[in-house]
């Protein structure tokens, strides 16, 4: 009795611990296959900014058909003279790309009561949009506004809210400088969607993008909001103009130069979002795996006549993850108008844009020289040599005429350049 009544209660015991065992080492073996599965990718969108549909905006929303997910598209703009601006977008090229539509509202920072903007011209705006054939997936309100004003801004997106489609979703962008701000977490609340943007222009030593301090505002953001949000990150360049107190005194990106106060004097530097550099932290992120981060949003659409963008080739690289390649030559050609002219370029190759090389070295002794578009002549111990003076991008597969040269009557093999690594 005593043997026949212990023998089970063994095997009880001996099944209880491979119950245990079984599930933890199920979950042991899905940790270990998890671990080596790479990340996830974050989906794609982008910025459609131009306020003026060109057939080269046309042409590349058509060669970027099937690897962004959503277009933001600047729909109206209220400016801090009280002016509400609509923008007409190609509503046919739109609706071609079968693909979700965000209109976005921007609204200047600097606008301080948001009460002259009128609900009501938002909702009209989102249900004109629908008529036009495209699926409308949200509407985006950009505001940059003070970090003192996010309870004026979140009174006024409850409003909005209260009176917009609810099929429609309302996404805000967000600042990183409101981070510090108790009043952010209510402002969060009132939207289905942010996109925190980590692209700004602050000083020359620190450009467009810092990754590190990006990086860092990320996982802030992310402690810091319940819902869904994704991150705006660069495609351009910009040259901007620091007025001798230290301030920004004009920029010029996809607008012309923009002067404040009539200051048309100071320094200026390229500013370039390096495609190396975006796309190394766009697999940092990815790794990361941030709460609630669900894409990239991308500003903006480059063209091929937006002399600050990528190219649509590193474009098309980045979004899809595909390796970078780069490689610059210098080349020189002889003119066909003036004997003993000779032109110097840089020649791209590979499938991204990339820095331009700080030297590229004559090694001729040619009398007379000069440089352009962002190169200077200049001398050391070994000779003549073209100087970078302004940084910036050559685009993949394009040739940029940097300097000429005057050699008497010496041809083209007797002519050499070349850049120094």
């Amino acid at each position: 009795m005593n043997n026949g009544g212990t023998a089970p209660a063994r095997w009880r015991v001996r099944g209880g611990l491979a119950a245990c065992i079984v599930p933890l080492l199920v979950l042991l073996l899905t940790l270990v296959g998890a671990c080596g599965k790479p990340p996830a990718p974050l989906s794609n969108d982008a910025y459609i900014w131009q306020r003026k549909w060109t057939p080269s905006v046309t042409s590349a929303i058509e060669y970027s058909s099937g690897f962004v997910q959503t277009w933001h598209v600047l729909a109206a703009e209220k400016d801090t003279q009280d002016d509400w601006t609509l923008v007409s977008p190609g509503w046919a090229t739109l609706a071609a790309a079968h693909a979700p539509v965000t209109a976005v509202i921007r609204i200047d920072g600097q606008l301080d009561d948001l009460n002259t903007l009128p609900v009501a011209h938002i909702v009209k705006l989102a249900a004109d949009w629908k008529q036009h054939g495209v699926t409308l997936a949200a509407i985006e309100i950009d505001h940059d506004c003070a970090t003192s004003r996010l309870a004026v801004y979140t009174r006024f997106l409850s409003a909005l809210r209260a009176q917009l489609d609810p099929t429609v979703k309302l996404t805000i962008t967000a600042l990183p400088t409101w981070l510090d701000s108790p009043a952010l977490d209510a402002l969060l609340a009132q939207a289905d969607e942010s996109i925190l943007q980590v692209h700004a222009v602050m000083n020359p030593a620190r450009g467009l993008f810092d990754p590190t301090q990006a990086r860092a505002r990320l996982r802030e953001f992310a402690q810091r909001t319940t819902h869904p949000w994704r991150v705006a990150l660069p495609t351009y360049g910009t040259r901007v103009t620091w007025g001798d107190d230290g301030r920004v005194a004009g920029i010029e990106s996809e607008r012309p130069m923009l002067l404040a106060n009539g200051f048309t004097q100071g320094v200026s530097h390229e500013l370039v979002a390096q495609p190396e550099q975006i796309s190394a932290f766009v697999a940092r992120i990815e790794r990361d795996a941030l709460p609630g981060l669900k894409g990239i949003v991308w500003f903006r659409l480059p063209t091929d006549a937006d002399e600050r963008a990528w190219s649509l080739a590193t474009w098309r690289a980045v979004l899809t993850r595909a390796p970078l390649t780069a490689a610059i030559a210098a080349d020189v050609r002889q003119s066909a108008q003036q004997p003993g002219l000779f032109d110097v370029s840089l020649v791209s190759g590979g499938n991204t844009d990339a820095p331009l090389p700080a030297v590229v070295r004559t090694g001729s002794s040619c009398e007379a020289a000069d440089g352009i578009n962002g190169y200077a002549l200049d001398y050391d111990a070994h000779g003549m040599l073209l100087r970078r003076v302004q940084p910036g991008l050559l685009r993949a597969e394009m040739r940029r005429d940097i300097g000429w040269l005057r050699c008497g009557e010496a041809d083209n093999k007797k002519v050499s350049v070349h850049v120094e690594p």
